[in-house]
């Protein structure tokens, strides 16, 4: 016999099912206006112009993805619908970060369109769910292809070979995206930049391969201490990026300051000339951004002032974490523009 909770994650287990089948049908059905309206809001009038019946197949092939995410609840990498989306990337050479805002651009006219529905809609009770469910099926996409991309890699990778990490352009293309989100839905995110102590001095003295070998465990390491949802990536040579979005604070503080302990008790190599352990450290920077709705943060000096909050750690002392709360590079929507005159 059941029990009672076995009995009630089963029904919750169901009424989820029903509501991703209802919600991708729904998708499909409005899947013309979903695509028309991303495509008139995509950016493809940069320096590689991109013609409005390629952004249409690619608007279209995105939408049928995101709707079949939904009801399906998992995307596997090697399936059909993620190689037709690598094929139709490849074929203009699509830069990640422009795909991802494409990708972004998708699940906020989805969301816009369901919306709408008397049912489902943004006044009725399950509307809370259908959004989780939209914007994780939006997450996943994007995962997938990554993995996809690995597999048949191109000019625009994203997967770092050695730590196994999404690589920078992917990080930049990510940050762009969730920094957007956040404005619009008022989520607050963290930032947390990790760097190797004297990574430089370690490659001199005891040669690139132990630098190599100490960023490569190191990978492994930091992604143990995070989420499946959190974006881990390489930021720079020496350094580790982690993006956490709708996270507490506190926490993110916790998660940066526990792999730096970790680090140092754990990660360390010996010198095979002298038999002597070599110790490594970590200075970390974790910069926690609380955002109203309205508000904008530039991806760019996020990441500076990262970087430079690491630059303090290291100044007094190393193997810290450098903690910004209140960050002062948000934009508030109410405050006015200064004057240009």
């Amino acid at each position: 016999m059941k029990s009672s909770s076995a009995s009630a994650d089963e029904a919750n287990g169901n009424i989820q099912d029903d509501l991703r089948q209802q919600v991708a049908s729904i998708m499909l059905e409005r899947i013309d206006v979903v695509t028309a309206d991303a495509v008139a809001i995509f950016p493809y009038s940069g320096a590689e112009a991109l013609d409005a019946e390629y952004c249409h197949q690619l608007g279209r092939l995105l939408a049928e993805f995101l709707a079949f995410a939904i009801r399906d609840g998992r995307i596997d990498p090697r399936g059909g619908f993620v190689a037709d989306l690598h094929r139709v990337v490849v074929e203009r050479a699509l830069p990640m970060e422009r795909l991802f805002t494409f990708a972004y651009l998708m699940e906020r006219t989805a969301l816009d369109e369901l919306a709408l529905s008397e049912d489902i809609g943004a006044t009725t009770e399950p509307w809370p769910l259908v959004a989780q469910l939209v914007r994780r099926a939006s997450f996943d996409l994007m995962g997938a292809y990554a993995e996809r991309a690995q597999l048949e890699p191109s000019d625009a990778a994203i997967i770092d070979k050695l730590t196994t990490l999404h690589t920078r352009p992917m990080l930049d293309a990510v940050l762009a995206k969730e920094v957007e989100r956040a404005g619009r839905f008022g989520h607050a995110i963290s930032l947390i930049l990790f760097d190797v102590d004297r990574l430089s001095v370690i490659n001199q003295q005891h040669g690139y391969g132990v630098g190599d070998k100490i960023l490569e465990r190191l990978g492994i390491l930091i992604r143990q201490y995070f989420r499946q949802h959190d974006w881990v990536a390489r930021h720079s040579e020496d350094s580790i990026a982690v993006l956490l979005s709708s996270t507490d604070a506190e926490h993110a503080s916790e998660l940066a300051e526990r792999v730096r302990a970790t680090v140092e008790e754990r990660l360390e190599f010996t010198d095979h000339r002298t038999e002597r352990p070599v110790r490594v450290t970590l200075s970390a920077a974790v910069i926690n951004v609380q955002v109203a709705v309205g508000n904008l943060i530039d991806p760019e000096r996020l990441l500076a002032d990262a970087e430079a909050a690491v630059e303090r750690a290291k100044k007094q002392g190393r193997n810290r974490v450098e903690r910004v709360d209140g960050y002062s590079g948000v934009l508030r929507a109410a405050e006015p523009q200064a004057p240009t005159s």
